[in-house]
């Protein structure tokens, strides 16, 4: 679920087009199809989750964290397919976004539901859902169809702010663990794995969203508090906060 799962575009054949183009593509790129299979599934368990007409809607919570949990082990299985027992393969495992988001569903599958929660799963799953399907209407030759031009729009045109509101939610989440663990929704252990999960996407080095988001908002922040007529009582509790939070960041190795 990040910019490095976007090169995921099934290959056009040169000389045939249509269903059985689409036939030939879906066997020669059974994976990316099942990521796309999963993906579409995400979305629909989302929108049942927010629109409970049909099952439980705790249900729908659990299958969108299930699918997408299934959508990152398929797509780490692509970044990384020869396991190894070895503490370098670990590394090298939690390096990888896939990885990352992984350990976001099972962070969140024994919660009590959180809609805040499958908003960048929502988010990721519809960008690169569309991003295949575009791939997929090129294949078949439909890339004239009012469809395509949506999906070309997603992908072209709002492709930027998906990513940086998925990253404003995955920051914002953080303080909200806190809060629910006050309220008893979420166990003692949940506010610290997100905040290594969060640290993990602080140092991706596919996605960096994350990081440049606390920058847009401490530069953000620092210029509210600066402005005439602001308490120096709250700048300086701001400021403080501000610091406190940057020592929090983990070193980035470019």
């Amino acid at each position: 679920m990040s910019d490095d799962q976007q090169n995921e575009q099934p290959q056009e054949s040169p000389r045939v087009s249509g269903i059985e183009a689409l036939k030939a593509n879906i066997m020669e790129h059974k994976v990316d199809t099942a990521l796309w299979a999963t993906r579409a599934l995400t979305l629909i368990f989302c929108i049942l989750y927010l629109i409970p007409v049909f099952g439980n809607p705790y249900s729908s919570y659990q299958k969108v964290l299930m699918s997408n949990a299934a959508t990152s082990t398929l797509r780490l299985h692509q970044r990384v397919p020869l396991v190894q027992l070895s503490r370098e393969f670990f590394a090298q495992l939690l390096m990888e976004d896939s990885a990352h988001y992984l350990l976001y569903s099972i962070i969140f599958m024994y919660t009590s539901p959180i809609t805040m929660v499958l908003a960048p799963i929502f988010m990721f799953a519809l960008l690169h859902f569309a991003s295949y399907s575009l791939g997929l209407l090129d294949v078949m030759g439909q890339n004239n169809a009012l469809g395509s031009r949506f999906l070309i729009s997603l992908v072209e045109y709002q492709h930027r702010n998906i990513l940086r509101g998925a990253a404003f939610v995955e920051i914002f989440l953080l303080p909200l663990c806190i809060i629910l663990l006050f309220l008893g929704r979420v166990n003692l252990l949940t506010p610290f794995v997100y905040y290594r999960f969060l640290t993990l996407r602080y140092s991706s080095r596919r996605n960096p969203y994350t990081r440049n988001m606390f920058y847009e908002l401490r530069v953000t922040m620092e210029y509210m508090v600066n402005k005439p007529g602001i308490p120096v009582f709250l700048r300086n509790a701001v400021n403080r906060s501000i610091v406190f939070i940057s020592g929090l960041a983990p070193t980035v190795v470019q």
